[in-house]
């Protein structure tokens, strides 16, 4: 070996797992059975999620639901909309607390957040302008620990304590995203500095809209679209990858900055929390190569070649259709595909939405034209929640930050879910697959 590079290259034959031994032993993949559904491997009275049944060990497919403590999503917008009101921090209290609140219960919680919003001084200034990069999702991540040592009492698990923690990360989410974007531009992109202090008179939608626009002026409709899309984003069972991490972490005992930030780094995963950018992204490819967007003939030949992996980013998917869980329909891409229709109008921008829904109705014909077996493939939240945020002119470097800024919610009821209820480590088995080797001195080694 010449150089220390040299040496990584034993990693590619020394670390090498045949997949053949995934099937012999019978290792459930992802945690998945071989079915595609998840492997039962805890309890929550959070979310539920339906998106099939089982017959004689098939799988049915169904209309999809997402259930709020025992709350149907569909039932709690409905709710909120005929009553003209945002729903993100009252769901957020629902997730959090278990009951709808009453008035009083709410004007409690969100008086409480209001008071939480602004940093600690010195904050902004040191913590997050001077050591910022291009990854606001890192930038997130750092800050939450940094916020450990703001804790007068960062270790303790009592609930009372864990509620405390848990909705001041709420409340300080928005703030730090929308002042760690600005901070960003401004040190990578020679952007101008904007600092919106956090207003008392807003909502968490609005506010977040205030600080991140230089401007700070937003529509009512716009407000009212991000109020919904967040609050479809909440919570998503305990087995999604960012919240199941939440659960690993918090089961050792470890405080909650840490458990969050770990969740923060699952959520940044391009499998995970990046999908949205990843439907933007394509459906910019599709705009740039489909010259008439009311030509099906043009867009099958172009969906085509994406499945083919000859277009795009090369790798055969379709992003936003699709589910781990869901079959017929994503609930939540249901109630945020009409929002977002009406944004589209208000923008002048409905002849790009009716690309979407014509992508999303010629794919599944497609699919089976390409691959030869036929498939129910329906949009997931991610195929108009990007959308959503291009035609809101939210930056694509905030699109996955967004995300975290409603999952906080879910992943802190689920945290104090697993530290009340769980009491074991979180410890599955991995097979080891080595051969065994006799020890050779180090003078006799090849």
């Amino acid at each position: 070996m010449d150089s220390l590079e040299d040496l990584y290259e034993l990693v590619d034959f020394n670390d090498n797992i045949t997949q053949d031994l995934y099937a012999k032993y019978n290792v459930k993949r992802g945690l998945r059975n071989p079915d595609g559904s998840g492997v039962l491997v805890g309890l929550t009275n959070i979310s539920a999620v339906f998106g099939f049944t089982k017959k004689d060990e098939d799988v049915v497919p169904i209309e999809g639901e997402l259930y709020y403590r025992g709350f149907s999503i569909k039932d709690l917008v409905k709710g909120f909309q005929d009553e003209g009101r945002h729903g993100f921090d009252e769901s957020a209290f629902l997730v959090l607390f278990g009951k709808l609140p009453t008035q009083e219960e709410l004007d409690l919680y969100t008086q409480r957040l209001k008071a939480l919003r602004p940093l600690y001084p010195g904050f902004n200034e040191t913590v997050i302008m001077r050591y910022n990069c291009k990854n606001i999702m890192n930038m997130l991540g750092r800050s939450v620990l940094a916020l450990y040592t703001f804790d007068n009492d960062p270790e303790s698990i009592t609930t009372r304590n864990l509620m405390h923690q848990s909705i001041n990360l709420i409340a300080k989410f928005p703030t730090i995203v929308a002042y760690s974007y600005h901070a960003m531009r401004h040190k990578f992109y020679d952007d101008s500095l904007v600092v919106h202090h956090p207003r008392d008179d807003l909502t968490t939608v609005e506010n977040f809209l205030y600080m991140l626009r230089k401007s700070g002026d937003f529509t009512q409709l716009e407000a009212d679209t991000l109020d919904l899309a967040l609050m479809l984003h909440i919570d998503h069972g305990g087995g999604n990858n960012s919240t199941f991490t939440t659960h690993v972490v918090s089961s050792s005992g470890t405080d909650t900055y840490s458990a969050i930030t770990a969740a923060i780094g699952s959520l940044k995963g391009p499998l995970h929390g990046g999908a949205n950018r990843s439907v933007t992204d394509m459906m910019d490819d599709f705009k740039e190569k489909v010259t008439d967007w009311s030509d099906e003939g043009e867009i099958e030949d172009h969906l085509r070649k994406i499945l083919t992996k000859k277009a795009f980013d090369k790798s055969g998917k379709v992003y936003g259709l699709g589910h781990a869980v869901y079959t017929k329909s994503d609930p939540r891409a249901v109630i945020l595909k009409d929002k977002a229709a009406e944004l589209a109008k208000e923008k002048d921008r409905y002849d790009e939405f009716k690309l979407y829904d014509t992508i999303e109705r010629l794919t599944p014909d497609v699919f089976e034209d390409v691959k030869g077996y036929p498939k129910i493939i329906s949009p997931n939240v991610d195929f108009y929640s990007g959308f959503v945020y291009d035609c809101l002119d939210i930056p694509r470097d905030v699109y996955t930050p967004l995300f975290a800024v409603a999952r906080i919610v879910g992943w802190c009821a689920h945290r104090i879910e697993e530290i009340r209820n769980g009491k074991k480590i979180i410890r599955p088995a991995y097979k080891n697959v080595a051969y065994f080797k006799k020890y050779v001195p180090l003078t006799e080694r090849l």
